[in-house]
């Protein structure tokens, strides 16, 4: 794809999701990402379901999916817009290979634990200093806990969300979507980024080591929980869908069994949702006139616009809020998301042509920039497709190099 980072290489040492979705942001700003894997076996995201069958008897007997069932749609999708290159990196050829392939390269990308890397002699110490390294890991490269690892859950949990989700009389509730790896992969991205406008634009010539541990991104989200506990001895804990600052807010259910998220908070939001309720009594009860008076009596006016909803179909829930301007939105299924016209006109959803099951719907690359066209990133590639390659492109290795290195199984 072309973009802002076209010229800029990424190497994708990473696996599972933090680490490859950082290189695949970056590769949908432009920089062109060739992932290393592990000959034979690859990326773990190829043995998640869900898994469909691939098109192709010769797919579905050729170890596309490193073992799985069949093929996933998730590495569809979190394999896309890169090139794959196995490599065994625990042998020392294999090593000397990727120190060569970094040479050529602008960034590396890697999750493992915290000295692996070192001990196979790839860590940035071995490497051009000019590299931007960008290390992810559960609890950062250094610190007592350095060497835990961990995955998602226990992201959310340490870093401080997993205790503010849910019920207040309930336990705990995970995000539904692995959030403190696609955060940390975001942030990790846009810190790239910044590292390589300081040593291009501003001509240090000097990469940088990026330390991006899973909980510090859902650390960086908690709003005011930290001061309000320092300052005034609050402990903040789960509120549900509901906020006990603010009312009416909640999901309300429909008649139709849907959900909608109404916000309505403020004096001017209430005003305009009485208006849609047909209820300007509302507006003259004490119990309702302010926003604190409101918060104060949070289950009485949710209640009431819990009633109200619960009467009609969520699309006219949503019809008669939008007519008075109120903030509101049904929770939308996968099913919703490709039948609604907004996202069809602004082109969010796009048709990846996938080279083991074809063309697959996906979401598109985000966000965008104005006045250039939404580009379909490359479909998720077969198990070291680009091995040869990428090998006799950057490396100059010879046909013959490349098969005795299939041989020794290096590659």
């Amino acid at each position: 794809m072309s973009g802002p980072l076209e010229g800029v290489r990424v190497l994708d040492l990473g696996t599972r999701i933090a680490a490859p979705f950082c290189a695949g942001l970056l590769g949908e700003q432009g920089a062109e990402v060739i992932k290393i894997e592990q000959p034979r076996t690859g990326d773990f995201m190829r043995d998640i379901g869900p898994f469909v069958t691939p098109t192709s008897t010769d797919d579905a007997t050729a170890g596309v999916t490193a073992g799985g069932p069949g093929y996933s749609l998730f590495w569809a999708v979190e394999g896309r817009g890169r090139r794959s290159v196995t490599l065994d990196l625990r042998t020392a050829e294999g090593q000397d290979v990727f120190r060569r392939l970094a040479a050529t390269a602008d960034v590396v990308v890697e999750n493992f634990r915290p000295g692996t890397l070192e001990g196979w002699h790839i860590g940035p110490g071995d490497l051009d200093p000019r590299l931007v390294v960008v290390r992810i890991s559960m609890f950062g490269q250094d610190g007592p806990y350095a060497e835990r690892g961990g995955l998602d859950r226990v992201g959310i949990g340490y870093g401080g969300l997993l205790h503010l989700t849910g019920y207040p009389d309930r336990p705990p509730v995970r995000v539904g979507v692995t959030i403190s790896d696609y955060l940390t992969g975001v942030f990790a991205a846009q810190t790239a980024v910044s590292a390589l406008y300081a040593r291009d634009a501003r001509r240090t010539g000097e990469g940088a080591i990026i330390d991006a541990a899973l909980y510090g991104s859902v650390l960086r989200i908690l709003e005011w929980t930290l001061p309000a506990y320092e300052r005034l001895g609050v402990v903040r804990t789960r509120e549900g869908n509901r906020l006990a600052n603010s009312a009416p807010l909640d999901n309300y259910p429909a008649a139709d069994g849907k959900y909608v998220c109404i916000v309505a908070g403020s004096d001017a939001n209430f005003t305009r949702l009485c208006a849609a309720m047909e209820r300007p009594d509302l507006l003259e009860d004490p119990r309702f006139t302010r926003l604190a008076d409101r918060a104060a009596h949070n289950d009485a006016i949710n209640g009431i616009v819990a009633e109200w909803t619960s009467t009609l179909p969520a699309h006219e829930v949503e019809a008669r809020c939008i007519a008075h301007d109120v903030p509101v939105a049904t929770a939308y299924t996968a099913a919703d998301i490709f039948a609604d016209p907004h996202m069809q006109a602004r082109g969010d959803l796009v048709t990846v042509d996938d080279p083991v099951v074809g063309p697959l719907r996906q979401q598109a690359p985000y966000p965008r920039r104005v006045g250039e066209p939404v580009v379909a990133p490359s479909g998720a590639p077969r198990l070291g497709e680009h091995t040869d390659e990428v090998l006799g492109e950057l490396l100059g290795l010879t046909p013959q190099e490349i098969a005795r290195l299939h041989e020794e199984r290096i590659v």
